[in-house]
């Protein structure tokens, strides 16, 4: 595979994505209600459920290129894919493992085998990984980490009566129809703060390259995870703060307060992206602020 050059910048970014009549990230433990903050009232979508649409969209627009494929997908046996890296590294020597069980004898080569696993995957220069489930190819930490996303004002779920003309089974034919449920929320426009890591690119050789790759996957996700139970959701605006060093030059929390997101002052009920007003402030010397969308 073709040698990468890694990251020699630290970054940081603001994502805003709204959904209308949808379900961004519907909770298991309340009857996959959207998930709530349960003291402010405000909307939650998760960093996995983010991850999950770049995994989708970087397979989609990337399929089948090399160090492009995705570790964790849909039906995926991990250890499977683990053994890819000792076939394709035949003179690693093993340590004396159970049936079933990889593992290399040398510090080095377990290494070489996690470099390799780095290479191929996207998803795991990107987000890391713990591929020490039986074959064992170690574990590295991603560069790119997402934080939970937070709805900029509370939101108000609701539930909507639907209804089926078809019925399962024979036995039920006789019914005229048969009623269900599905939850949703009117409007809510989410942020949602992320970071990069140089540092920890160099350990994965996440380059410039899968950086670009990253940006592109947030801007067009959500176009290509359309389904009825998500209703219309859309990446509205992402902010990139880049820094002119490894180590940064900032506090990234001081970054993420320089992009303020506020109902606009005539509106009482939001319900479209036009009813909010974004507003950013200067960057500090060292760091160079890029609107993506």
């Amino acid at each position: 595979m073709t040698e990468k050059k890694a990251l020699t910048k630290r970054y940081e970014f603001v994502l805003l994505f709204d959904v209308e009549n949808g379900n961004p990230n519907g909770d298991p433990d309340a009857g996959n209600m959207p998930r709530l903050d349960a003291e402010t009232g405000c909307g939650l979508v998760t960093d996995v459920c983010l991850k999950r649409k770049v995994r989708n969209y970087i397979e989609l627009a990337k399929g089948g290129e090399p160090s492009f494929e995705i570790y964790v997908k849909e039906s995926a046996v991990l250890n499977n894919l683990n053994k890819e890296a000792f076939l394709n590294n035949p003179d690693i020597e093993l340590k004396e493992n159970k049936q079933d069980k990889m593992e290399a004898k040398k510090k080095s080569d377990q290494l070489t085998l996690t470099r390799w696993m780095c290479d191929k995957y996207y998803d795991i220069r990107t987000f890391g990984a713990v591929m020490t489930t039986g074959v064992n190819c170690g574990q590295v930490r991603g560069p790119v980490q997402f934080s939970f996303s937070k709805s900029i004002d509370p939101i108000s779920p609701q539930e909507v009566t639907i209804t089926r003309m078809s019925v399962t089974n024979e036995k039920d034919a006789d019914k005229e129809r048969t009623m269900g449920r599905k939850s949703i929320v009117p409007y809510g426009l989410y942020r949602m703060e992320g970071y990069v890591s140089a540092p920890l690119a160099n350990q994965t050789n996440f380059s410039e390259e899968d950086l670009n790759e990253l940006w592109i996957a947030l801007v067009n996700m959500f176009d290509h995870d359309r389904s009825a139970s998500r209703g219309k959701m859309a990446a509205q605006k992402l902010t990139v703060f880049e820094h002119a060093t490894a180590l940064g030059n900032a506090p990234a929390h001081k970054l993420f307060q320089l992009v303020k997101v506020s109902r606009k002052p005539d509106v009482d009920l939001a319900r479209s992206f036009d009813d909010y007003e974004v507003v950013i402030g200067q960057a500090p010397s060292g760091v160079t602020i890029d609107e993506k969308l």
